[in-house]
């Protein structure tokens, strides 16, 4: 994946400490990127086949609990890494032409945890990537990394200044922009036909932005039952990809 020019993270000046077997597995298995030091205990370290250039620090279960936010589930592993370089969105555009691939396009859903799920998704159902506005999303980091069980590696996420510029890019290329609301009035399958899509999520409670819902080709729902308001932000994303996936 084409990607250009580094981000500041905001943990540990440009450093992030990601955690957990998964998140630590598939940073090393990235060529782009840059591990700078792995903790570890003696048995978590021993299952690794580990650059000698690497530097490694023996830790016990404790140690490695003060090094990660408290109760954070660090399975024995824990690495500091540089930020990912940035993708840049013309790039992936013109990657994913000639094929159905979904992108994933979020305004203003600012949680690690539901980022990090909704690149899990995507990777999941071989989205093309995630679009996110740079002021308005997470940083890299450990929370995120692990929800994402290792798709921070492999899912490009395109940070961009200006979210409505964004979409217009998208619609030059191709795309179909589906923004999900609850308020309106058809549902997703009715909405699809058979362009390349890009599904559209705003935040929990407040929803996409109006200029946001301006930039969409269309609105649509998910046709869930009345017994629930809405469906958390991540779980609305799965169910989207994997209609888009399953379209005939």
């Amino acid at each position: 994946m084409a990607r250009r020019g580094h981000r500041p993270s905001q943990q540990q000046g440009n450093r992030t400490r990601l955690w957990g077997r998964h998140a630590v597995l598939a940073a090393l298995a990235n060529p782009e990127r840059v591990v700078r030091k792995i903790w570890g205990t003696r048995e978590a370290l021993a299952a690794l086949d580990l650059p000698p250039v690497l530097p490694i620090v023996y830790a016990d279960v404790a140690d490695l609990g003060r090094l990660v936010p408290s109760d954070a589930p660090h399975q024995g592993l824990v690495a500091e890494v540089d930020p990912l370089e940035d993708v840049w969105l013309g790039d992936l555009l013109q990657q994913g032409e000639g094929d159905q691939r979904p992108l994933i396009v979020l305004d203003q859903v600012t949680d690690p945890h539901n980022v990090g799920a909704i690149l899990r998704s995507a990777a999941a159902f071989d989205a093309l990537g995630i679009v996110t506005q740079d002021r308005h999303s997470p940083p890299e980091s450990g929370a995120l990394a692990r929800a994402a069980s290792g798709a921070l590696e492999s899912v490009p996420w395109v940070r961009v200044v200006n979210l409505a510029r964004a979409l217009e890019e998208m619609a030059e290329a191709g795309f179909w922009r589906i923004g999900l609301t609850g308020h309106a009035t058809q549902t997703l399958a009715q909405a699809m036909g058979t362009q390349r899509i890009a599904i559209v999520l705003g935040a929990e409670g407040e929803g996409m932005r109006q200029n946001t819902e301006a930039h969409c080709d269309e609105l649509a729902k998910l046709p869930i039952s009345g017994k629930v308001e809405s469906l958390n932000v991540s779980n609305a994303a799965a169910i989207a990809l994997y209609a888009v996936t399953a379209r005939g």
